[in-house]
């Protein structure tokens, strides 16, 4: 099959690369108005067809990969759609719960893929921390924690909710097997007037009772790539900047007084034990998931990211914004559904 990457920026020349030795692809086409992206693409890629724009190339695709700003995306899908071409389309899949609608129900009026790029699900070291949620190692779940920071990557149209907390919230959906019923969010300005560039936010799950953490940052000293998964039996944490032992597991906790007990006149007891880190064969998560997504498009079968992955974490998303603005939790249950009016897309660029 004949692939197409719209937009060769950081993340849309990842693509072209891993989609470049996917043996089932024929051809990779790299679409973006910038004639100087798609010359610097193609001295790294012979072969590689370039196009300026979107309407040049469909005719000459299968399928598309969408690595545009995210306020692009539902309108690049819904044309791709339009003209029966599936779709990749990187995190977030939109930018509301009603667009993330639109798109599932076009790729299925249409009988097409529709994927969403969260790459973390694709991720060996995420799927081992998802093992040993789901087996009962860990015990009950108490909370989960993530930090995800560094020195930028600044955005100019969305803020560092939008731009790195889809990787966490997706993470814990996939983890937890579950998504969120609540969420609320606080965010400061500082590099950016109008962008929140430090958030924290708090996701409530009902099944399991879990509490989820997150912070995220373009304005840390520090590179910083870690969730935590805290259990009654266990803790495991999931470092991303490590080459060797991405997880590990403690086997350490504390343990209550009993029923009953003078909290006074019993004070806590700790329990230590061993660390381990359980082998993980790591393969480049974004060739799995571009992989996956090829797969997909040739037999029919529904991604592991599909629409409506995307959609519950655009929901969680789109209710920390809100929660940003009215300072309180969000009901994502309350998050509206479409109704007779269609939310207004950015223009093609």
């Amino acid at each position: 099959m004949k692939v197409g990457v719209v937009g060769c920026g950081y993340w849309g020349s990842k693509h072209a690369r891993v989609l470049y030795g996917i043996p089932q692809v024929e051809r990779v086409s790299a679409i973006d108005p910038r004639q100087e992206r798609l010359l610097d693409l193609k001295r790294a890629l012979p072969g590689l067809a370039t196009y300026q724009n979107l309407q040049e190339a469909l005719d000459r695709v299968d399928a598309l990969v969408i690595a545009t700003p995210p306020r692009t995306h539902a309108a690049l899908a819904l044309t791709a759609m339009a003209a029966g071409k599936s779709v990749l389309v990187e995190k977030p899949l939109a930018m509301s719960t009603a667009e993330a609608l639109l798109m599932i129900e076009e790729a299925a009026a249409r009988s097409l893929t529709l994927m969403v790029g969260h790459t973390f699900e694709y991720n060996a070291a995420v799927w081992k921390l998802r093992e040993l949620v789901q087996s009962g190692e860990l015990g009950r779940i108490y909370y989960m924690d993530s930090a995800r920071l560094n020195l930028g990557l600044y955005q100019h149209d969305v803020n560092v909710i939008w731009d790195l907390a889809p990787h966490d919230i997706s993470i814990y959906n996939y983890v937890l097997g579950s998504s969120p019923f609540s969420v609320e969010a606080w965010g400061s300005r500082h590099g950016y007037q109008h962008l929140e560039d430090v958030a924290y936010l708090r996701l409530l799950y009902a099944n399991p009772d879990v509490t989820a953490n997150i912070h995220v940052s373009w304005l840390d000293p520090c590179k910083v790539r870690r969730t935590t998964v805290v259990g009654s039996a266990k803790m495991a944490v999931y470092n991303d900047l490590v080459s060797n032992e991405r997880i590990r597991v403690f086997d350490k906790g504390v343990i209550p007084p009993g029923n009953g007990a003078n909290l006074q006149d019993y004070p806590m007891s700790y329990r230590y034990g061993d660390i381990r880190s359980p082998y993980v064969a790591f393969d480049e998560p974004l060739y799995v998931q571009d992989h996956e997504f090829v797969s997909c498009v040739l037999t029919g079968r529904q991604p592991q990211t599909h629409g409506y992955n995307g959609l519950e974490v655009t929901r969680a998303l789109e209710g920390a914004e809100r929660s940003l603005q009215t300072g309180g939790p969000v009901e994502l249950d309350r998050i509206a559904r479409p109704d007779s009016r269609e939310p207004k897309l950015a223009a093609i660029p």
